[in-house]
């Protein structure tokens, strides 16, 4: 995951720290809150996960544990959902 941050450009990497600060304040109920993430439920392979967009290419794909605010983030991505 750090690699593929590391490759985004700098507006991505700040609106991903801006993402995490959101996460620990309020959790995923605070993204929803927020138009501009577009957080959804994911499906299909993803189903389980969620993602939210850093921009209108990268996503920042996510899981929620046991409704818990303990967020795991499985991967940041140039909306390529189907590579691993």
């Amino acid at each position: 995951m750090a690699k593929s941050l590391a490759a985004a450009a700098v507006e991505v990497r700040k609106r991903y720290e801006k993402w995490k600060d959101i996460v620990a304040i309020s959790g995923p109920r605070g993204l929803r809150a927020i138009r501009g993430f577009n957080d959804e439920a994911m499906s299909g392979k993803w189903k389980g996960f969620r993602s939210s967009r850093l921009n209108i290419q990268y996503r920042v794909i996510y899981q929620v544990h046991k409704n818990q605010v303990l967020v795991k983030v499985e991967k940041v991505t140039p909306h390529e959902y189907g590579r691993q």
